[in-house]
């Protein structure tokens, strides 16, 4: 199914069905603040492997990322930080940038894999911290991407919707995306090592 949300105003109403897809370990594509996403519930192992099965990746090697709704969240997937590494995350969020952490051990339980880093986000979209606020979880989120070498990332919500659409259960339509992704920047060393140039301009 293909809902319309808009981003600037997200109707409570159309969060919370979503919400309701998500509880019950259902796939969502949704827009974030660079590309669309394709996503689920962290805690429905399941839906996690149903992604894995759509990209053609083996079971525990995908690069999925968290969407997170703010910094409290943290401390529950990612070994403790250096102060400055938290200052800079928290400068640079909400916004266009996956920080690669140190995992804790509850994240391998989660992914069933070895997993030893996690990228996490807190995007600014109104849409996706809003669902992440009603859900009070954190959503898995790994990119769509498109054969065409050209354009990489689809954009049109429609032509996504045609594409993916009989793969998934739900699609946000939040209006065009954007075809470039977010800034990887890797903290794992306790340096902040920017390993992908995206759309986000990292402030020191």
């Amino acid at each position: 199914m293909l809902i319309k949300i808009y981003p600037e105003n997200p109707a409570p109403r159309h969060i919370n069905k979503v919400v309701e897809v998500l509880q019950k370990g259902e796939i969502v594509i949704f827009p974030t603040d660079t590309i669309y996403a394709m996503g689920c519930h962290l805690y429905h192992p399941k839906a996690i492997e149903r992604i894995e099965q759509i990209k053609g990746i083996k079971k525990g090697k995908a690069q999925f990322s968290l969407l997170i709704k703010d910094l409290s969240m943290l401390s529950e997937y990612v070994r403790p930080i250096d102060n400055h590494i938290f200052r800079l995350i928290r400068k640079n969020t909400p916004g266009p940038f996956t920080f690669i952490l140190n995992a804790n051990s509850q994240v391998p339980k989660l992914f069933q894999s070895k997993k030893k880093t996690i990228g996490l986000r807190i995007p600014a979209n109104n849409i996706l911290l809003s669902l992440i606020d009603e859900l009070k979880n954190p959503l898995v989120s790994t990119s769509l991407h498109d054969e065409d070498k050209i354009i990489t990332y689809p954009t049109d919500p429609e032509i996504i919707y045609e594409k993916f659409g009989h793969l998934i259960n739900y699609m946000i339509d939040g209006g065009f995306g954007a075809n470039e992704a977010s800034t990887v920047v890797d903290c794992t060393s306790g340096e902040a090592i920017i390993t992908r140039q995206g759309k986000g301009i990292l402030v020191s």
